[in-house]
């Protein structure tokens, strides 16, 4: 498959909103796609970038894949003749197969599902979720810990590379 001169390919080069302390908090045991039911005037907000992902999580309740906590600001010009709700709950589009498989795990103890991050492909706005397991504290310090020793040697390397 060919890609056309100047487009990046994959989702991170149209990416929306990012849930970053997901990836502090949590093991990433397997990620999913799915796609998420909107209104117009959302539609435009993430396209201005008025999203956040922040606390937000996802619940399966009657074989249905929900979006609950995300907050997607409305624009004053998108929504006049509608009420906008900008933390309201918004269906996350998936097969049926993969809502039993999310079901299935996430009723054992210590594992959830949360969203990593919402980004465009193609005209439509997909959702990239993920199965997690709770990190432990000494798990986050270790994290940390690498990231400093990451941005440490960075610097040193930039250092190296004037003189």
């Amino acid at each position: 498959m060919a890609t056309k001169k100047g487009k990046s390919k994959g989702p991170s080069s149209s990416v929306i909103a990012q849930n970053k302390k997901a990836r502090f908090e949590y093991h990433i045991d397997e990620t999913f796609e799915a796609g998420l039911a909107l209104a117009g005037w959302e539609v435009k907000s993430l396209r201005a970038g008025k999203a956040q992902l922040t606390d937000t999580y996802i619940l399966i309740r009657n074989g249905e894949a929900w979006l609950l906590g995300s907050h997607i600001m409305p624009l004053n010009t998108a929504s006049t003749h509608e009420l906008a709700d900008p933390t309201r709950t918004r269906k996350l589009l998936l097969h049926r197969k993969e809502i039993a498989k999310l079901f299935s795990v996430t009723q054992d103890k210590g594992h959830t599902c949360v969203p990593l991050k919402l980004y465009w492909k193609r005209n439509k706005v997909k959702c990239e979720l993920a199965l997690v397991t709770g990190k432990k504290l000494h798990d986050k310090r270790a994290t940390e810990k690498d990231r400093d020793w990451k941005r440490q040697k960075g610097r040193i390397m930039r250092e190296q590379n004037k003189a």
